[in-house]
């Protein structure tokens, strides 16, 4: 199967992430969200991701002009029937997704790969919802999409043989990226690990061990990540993390997944990272931060 369409549909930070990608590999990008107003807004968010590229001079003005004019906007979910594979990024509530699912599987022909780019819901029952659960797959990238080279497949009850075969191919040759096979399970492989770790430095914060800033620096220079646990929470957005942390805790029901109190704080505080310009540090309007 050839990939030359795709449907992004949810143009959140995630969503943004993955359409830019898309169209910088050469692929024509159709991106739904449910009013102009949110697309114009993640449009201007891709607009100034690559106009940082840009100035580091990793792409040329004439490179931006190419990528922004293969992204469509889109608010009728109808137009994304066309599309080769249709990847779902909107917000992890079950019941939303397994809604989209149900109207995807009505507009789009039955040979279309519907994916989802949850880190905590079950691909399973998703794909219950549909009459093709064989077609359903994860495609679960990371943040952030342009730079990390590695995508979750991740394999339903039901997903083919052949559906994985034609998804790892696209992975791996289309956008060219490493993609690994992950068999259902909460969290997967990386959620599940990242969400400790993060817990645990949430945990070494509160009990005064460290300060925010000198347990990045502790995690960054001493293991070479390239964002310390808390400045990687304020990125992914600390309501997310807390629901992806919340459902591992149901699901598995080990102490280890329970949320730091202090998460819980900050949530209700409205204190949710980079898409409010404060979490543990600060951040601008671009998403730099700032202290």
């Amino acid at each position: 199967m050839t990939f030359k369409k795709i449907g992004v549909l949810g143009a959140g930070t995630m969503g943004q992430g993955i359409a830019e990608m898309l169209a910088a590999k050469g692929l024509e990008v159709f991106l739904t969200e449910r009013t102009i107003e949110k697309l114009d807004a993640a449009w201007e968010m891709i607009e100034n991701n690559l106009d940082k590229q840009m100035e580091k001079w990793a792409i040329t003005a004439a490179e931006k002009k190419l990528i922004l004019s293969r992204i469509h906007k889109v608010t009728f979910l109808g137009d994304v029937s066309l599309c080769d594979m249709v990847i779902e990024t909107i917000s992890e509530d079950l019941e939303q997704k397994m809604e989209l699912f149900r109207q995807l599987d009505a507009i789009c022909p039955p040979d279309v790969i519907i994916a989802s780019n949850t880190s905590t819901l079950s691909l399973t029952e998703l794909a219950a919802v549909t009459n093709r659960p064989e077609r359903v797959i994860g495609l679960h990238f990371l943040h952030p999409v342009w730079k990390i080279d590695l995508v979750e497949i991740i394999r339903g009850l039901k997903t083919s043989d052949q559906t994985f075969e034609e998804t790892k191919r696209f992975v791996t040759e289309t956008i060219q990226k490493h993609g690994i096979q992950v068999y259902e399970s909460p969290g997967y492989v990386t959620t599940r690990l990242i969400c400790t770790l993060i817990n645990e430095a949430l945990h070494v914060l509160s009990e005064r061990v460290a300060t925010a800033e000198d347990i990045d620096t502790a995690m960054r220079i001493g293991y070479d990540f390239h964002y310390g646990p808390l400045e990687m929470i304020d990125r992914f957005g600390l309501d997310s993390v807390l629901a992806a942390m919340e459902r591992l805790f149901r699901e598995f029901g080990d102490i280890k997944y329970r949320p730091a109190p202090v998460l819980k704080q900050m949530v209700r505080a409205g204190q949710l990272g980079v898409k409010t310009g404060q979490g543990f540090f600060r951040y601008n309007k671009d998403g730099d931060r700032i202290s």
